[in-house]
């Protein structure tokens, strides 16, 4: 329901804007992790593991993984990732805005799925962590991306909802249409726009800024139904039941597993983090 969106929003966004600007790096990717693999035994479920013993083993698995990134990876191999992740994401996002067929019940575990959620877990993962210790203004920016995702959110919501006609992707996600998405895009150029104008868009231009977060709003949609997708396939409506009005911690973090390595990635091309 609305109201309970509503207040369990009210009560994470002044926790997660304060983890963001007040504690330092390593703490907040602690922090991340413990979230990002609460998704991953989400991500387990809707990739067909049913046991806990088997669940466990697959978060165990995606948290050394973010380990062995976190202590080895050079800073070449991350942008290989961001790389692979951001062209991942425009591909799947354009796929499922034009999927015209009928998605159906999988049965039995998908060992693709879970390869490319723990790709995908990890990648946004260290992209927002990379992206809180860039520069001076590295928190400033990884608090933009949150709010850019939230607004973009926000203004789909209410577009759709006044003007919404047309779908965007009927088969996967009914509820998406492209008013909405005109919402979102409207929603990231004030973003852009007020990033730009606080002085904290490092060396980037005003239209390539504009451009990227337009871009990562597409993503992240593309992340959201990428989300639905499998929710679709492994018969469930919400990933998970941990938050009230929202679902699971899937059904809050799918925009953002999409937008980190792009925007990250981004970022670093045009200017804002160096």
């Amino acid at each position: 329901m609305l109201w309970q969106r509503i207040l369990t929003a009210l009560a994470l966004v002044p926790f997660v804007v304060a983890a963001i600007l007040l504690l330092d790096n390593a703490l907040l990717a602690a922090i991340l992790a413990v979230v990002l693999l609460l998704g991953a035994a989400e991500m387990a479920h809707l990739a067909g593991l049913d046991r806990l013993p088997t669940v466990l083993v697959y978060v165990a698995a995606v948290a050394a993984m973010m380990w062995l990134v976190w202590v080895f990876a050079p800073a070449t191999w991350l942008a290989v990732l961001q790389q692979v992740l951001v062209g991942w994401w425009c591909l799947v996002t354009i796929l499922l805005v034009r999927l015209r067929h009928e998605l159906v019940r999988v049965e039995g575990r998908r060992p693709l799925i879970m390869l490319v959620g723990a790709v995908v877990l990890v990648g946004a993962w260290v992209s927002a962590v990379h992206l809180h210790a860039a520069a001076v203004h590295g928190p400033v920016l990884l608090l933009f991306l949150f709010v850019l995702i939230w607004t973009a959110d926000s203004g789909a919501y209410f577009a759709g909802r006044a003007f919404g006609r047309r779908k965007l992707s009927p088969l996967v996600s009914p509820g998406k249409t492209w008013a909405g998405v005109a919402g979102a895009m409207a929603g990231a150029v004030v973003c852009a726009l007020g990033l730009w104008y606080s002085g904290w868009a490092g060396q980037a231009g005003l239209v390539p800024l504009v451009l990227l977060c337009l871009v990562v709003t597409a993503v992240s949609i593309g992340g959201d139904l990428w989300e639905s997708k499998l929710k679709r396939e492994a018969g469930v409506k919400d990933s998970g039941a941990l938050l009230p009005g929202h679902g699971g911690v899937l059904d809050r973090i799918d925009s953002l597993l999409a937008a980190a390595p792009v925007f990250t990635f981004g970022a670093s091309l045009i200017g804002v983090t160096g």
